[in-house]
């Protein structure tokens, strides 16, 4: 019970880290640019949190998985990228405060986790 004790302390507090570190994950399905609602409503998240912190910048970050054709997979990294910073932009978040970095086709992360966007707070 002893050692049980630091650790639920740990995770109390990480379940308490509301702040601009935290990152936002929205998942795709496969070769898609559509969001669905649940998508929506992380980039919502997202742009509330940017409304709390207006002088961090927001980082937008687009994956695809490679499926042979790099340069279609690219393409998709960015075309998501770019979706999800409109989609902040939409929800309030100045288009000034975004920036949209695509990343190389991968999959190094899974079939679902190299189909996503990240969205991080970053500090001046």
């Amino acid at each position: 019970m002893r050692r049980l004790f630091p650790v639920l302390a740990l995770c109390l507090l990480a379940g308490c880290t509301t702040g601009p570190g935290r990152k936002y994950v929205v998942f795709f399905s496969e070769s898609s640019t559509t969001l669905d609602d649940a998508s929506k409503n992380v980039i919502s998240e997202a742009a509330a949190m940017a409304a709390k912190y207006p002088q961090a910048d927001v980082r937008v970050e687009g994956y695809a998985r490679a499926n042979g054709d790099l340069s279609a997979d690219s393409a998709l990294a960015i075309d998501r990228a770019k979706l999800v910073a409109q989609q902040l932009s939409d929800d309030g978040v100045a288009a000034s405060r975004i920036s949209q970095h695509p990343r190389a086709p991968s999959n190094a992360d899974g079939t679902v986790g190299a189909r996503r966007v990240e969205i991080e707070f970053v500090s001046h």
